[in-house]
């Protein structure tokens, strides 16, 4: 079929503008297929029954050090470059995990902890170090009522000799969770991130309470795989991501990942 005839004031701009109303420029049209695809991937990598993020499970240390980064800066979005960098947990703090092949649900939470806890230290999980309120692990999640179903699952690592301490702000006071510290021996502390900052940053009259102590830790398990309902995981909302990195990036915790001495196993459940 032959082109329509041009007339003498149809300029090639308008030809173009025609030409560009009946088709989207390609771009568009690849930018809209990328976030279809980037929708599915998500929802791919969700179990909704038991409200996991399969696609953690499988990354490697160096994919999480990225990953980790990548939300810091979508929600530290006012950092410098070398804030964000100075915030980075470096590759060598991640424990690889990649090799657990069970599902990351709360019923298989203590024989992951199991696994992994031979690698990482003296204690057996079912012991605690002499001191009141010094755990060798302590297992950070988003949520308080999370937090209350991970105690009650790690109850089989719970002795005469010692708790397992629940550290979260939901209906427990920070007075409370202070008192338990320094009057029991705990050996798995479950907390949320702003709590476990408090309970390290609390004082009383002035003074340090020095209530959690972190001095003989071996371990801290980050429950990162979890999703509430809204398919949300703990870097995932900014209430839980900002303390999750302020807490990881502490002095007396940081310098002690991956390193010989001291040693702090970085898991990610």
């Amino acid at each position: 079929m032959s082109s329509p005839e041009v007339s003498g004031s149809e300029t090639k701009k308008s030809l173009k503008r025609r030409r560009d109303s009946r088709e989207p420029p390609a771009s568009k049209r690849s930018q809209k297929r990328k976030r279809v695809g980037t929708r599915r991937a998500n929802v791919e990598d969700i179990d909704e029954e038991r409200g996991i993020n399969l696609a953690l499970g499988r990354m490697n240390p160096d994919l999480l050090a990225d990953y980790v980064a990548r939300k810091t800066q979508r929600f530290e979005d006012k950092a410098t470059l070398v804030e964000l960098e100075d915030r980075r947990i470096p590759v060598g703090a991640f424990a690889d995990t990649t090799g657990w092949d069970s599902p990351r649900s709360l019923d298989n939470f203590p024989d992951f902890l199991e696994h992994f806890s031979k690698e990482g230290g003296p204690h057996d999980l079912r012991t605690a170090p002499k001191q009141n309120g010094t755990p060798h692990t302590i297992v950070v999640t988003a949520a308080g009522l999370r937090a209350a179903d991970i105690t009650r699952s790690l109850r089989t690592f719970q002795s005469k000799d010692c708790i397992i301490a629940k550290l979260f702000a939901k209906h427990i006071k920070l007075k409370e969770s202070i008192d338990l510290l320094k009057k029991k021996r705990v050996n798995i502390g479950v907390g949320t991130p702003s709590r476990l900052i408090d309970l390290l940053e609390s004082r009383i009259n002035g003074g340090h309470t020095d209530a959690l102590k972190v001095d003989k830790l071996e371990r801290i398990v980050v429950d990162m795989s979890h999703v509430d309902q809204k398919k949300r995981g703990i870097l995932d909302m900014k209430e839980t991501q900002k303390p999750l990195i302020d807490l990881l990036n502490r002095d007396e915790l940081k310098p002690r990942f991956g390193s010989e001495s001291e040693a702090i196993q970085l898991l990610l459940f």
